[in-house]
């Protein structure tokens, strides 16, 4: 029996500035929506929400400012946050040469020239998500689709909001599964996993609950009108089929991305005038286009790092254990939903699942290791259940997006996210029917809380 893991005193009270956080990007957003204010939960943004949180946790520390500064900056500078962020600059890079180069318009006309008017529901969910996965973003596939989708339900004669549920629904299964997004980089980067390897573990759950999401839109689908589209440049395609073989291949995600990069660069100068001295520019963009999540990534990281250092995340541990070890289930499972109740949960309030991810990345880290749950584990189910919320979310970019381009409520939106509603059915049921080898905290080992 090892000694019990003691939470220090006033653990509690480092949870204050991440409370507030959320109370404050929480509150403001609904006062808003109340107002009719548009993209009412992005009008204080979280790197700025953020700031007040951290000026309190500094406050609460109780050490002198300069020592609180340097808690803050070794959050900030965290080795996996860092490497986060980097990769997140080489993933707008990407996204934006491949933009410019017509990469995006080819991948939507390829996909629309394979699907029939009987079978649009199922086709664009198998667009949108073959798009979200090989460009890493759902905001992006759904921005992409979203105009083309609105006249192809007006074409078919399908009821709007169902065709916006199938947008989001594809697009958050390939956001899901994508090497590139960066709920795939946070989630297995603060678990210690190889994306190759959350990809394989992730894809047992989620391509089940999507077969079964594609069964349902067949048995929606109607005849419709014709589908008119342009013509297919397949060129374009080609980075985002080379990125995804290469990923899935295990290669080194910045190797990956740079290769995506040339890749797009170099087939739009061949193939689609592009004018390569564009490319800094375009690189340029793409860094701005990521610059609020790398913001947020790292003061989400600075904060996490006062309420890891005064013992908050052991106390959030110990009492996320104490419910587990109520539910009296075989083996490690029991943490497992732990682990997802976390992700879920957070991302409710923060309605952004990266963000989701990195503030419950420790603390999910430390009951995979005390519970022997891998770590590609681990990173799938905050990746899978952060995505889940993501997708159920009135509040959040995907539905406001889509809201707005359907002339819909985002409640509308969010009632036809079958998908996300689905995974959650299935990933649960997986969580809970599948076989575990261990029963018990390795060596005895039991955290208790004094806070």
């Amino acid at each position: 029996m090892t000694t019990p893991l003691l939470t220090p005193v006033g653990a509690k009270r480092s949870l204050l500035p991440l409370l507030f956080f959320v109370v404050l990007f929480l509150g403001t957003g609904l006062y808003l929506q109340s107002q009719g204010v548009e993209y009412a939960f992005y009008q204080l943004p979280g790197h700025v929400a953020i700031i007040p949180a951290l000026m309190l946790a500094i406050y609460l520390h109780r050490a002198p400012l300069t020592q609180s500064i340097d808690v803050m900056i070794t959050g900030a500078s965290n080795h996996n946050i860092i490497t986060m962020c980097i990769i997140y600059l080489l993933a707008g890079a990407f996204a934006s040469v491949a933009t410019a180069t017509g990469g995006v318009d080819a991948a939507v006309n390829a996909g629309l020239s394979l699907v029939s008017a009987d079978w649009l529901l199922p086709g664009l969910f198998i667009i949108a998500a073959v798009i979200a996965t090989a460009m890493g973003t759902s905001m992006g596939t759904i921005a992409a689709l979203a105009p083309i989708a609105v006249s192809l339900a007006t074409q078919a004669d399908l009821e709007p909001a169902l065709v916006a549920g199938v947008l989001l629904s594809g697009a958050m299964f390939g956001d899901n599964l994508s090497m590139i997004s960066d709920t795939t980089i946070a989630s297995t980067r603060t678990q210690g996993a190889k994306m190759s390897d959350k990809f394989k573990e992730n894809i047992k759950i989620a391509l089940p609950a999507a077969l079964i999401t594609l069964v349902l839109y067949i048995f929606l689908s109607s005849d419709g009108a014709v589908i008119t589209h342009q013509a297919v440049n397949w060129s374009g395609v080609l980075p985002y089929a080379a990125i995804l073989i290469l990923a899935i291949m295990g290669l080194n995600v910045f190797v990956v991305l740079l290769l995506g990069v040339i890749l797009a660069a170099g087939q739009g100068a061949l193939f689609a005038d592009y004018n390569i001295g564009n490319l800094g520019q375009d690189i340029a963009t793409g860094f701005s286009n990521v610059q609020e999540i790398f913001i947020l990534a790292m003061l989400v990281s600075a904060l996490s790092e006062f309420i890891k250092q005064q013992g908050g995340l052991q106390w959030i541990a110990s009492h996320i254990q104490l419910v587990a070890n109520s539910l009296k289930l075989a083996g490690n499972k029991a943490q497992q939903l732990a682990i997802a109740a976390l992700a879920f949960s957070s991302n409710l309030c923060i309605a952004n699942n990266t963000v989701a991810i990195v503030l419950t990345g420790d603390i999910s880290k430390t009951l995979a290791k005390q519970h022997h749950i891998s770590p590609k584990r681990s990173a799938s189910l905050l990746d899978i259940f952060a995505c889940v919320s993501q997708g159920l979310v009135p509040y959040g970019a995907q539905a406001l997006l889509l809201g707005a381009s359907f002339g819909l409520t985002p409640w509308q939106v969010v009632s036809q996210s079958y998908y996300c509603m689905i995974l959650f059915v299935v990933a649960v049921t997986i969580i809970l029917l599948r076989k575990s080898t261990h029963t018990s905290t390795p060596a005895g080992h039991i955290i208790t809380s004094h806070a």
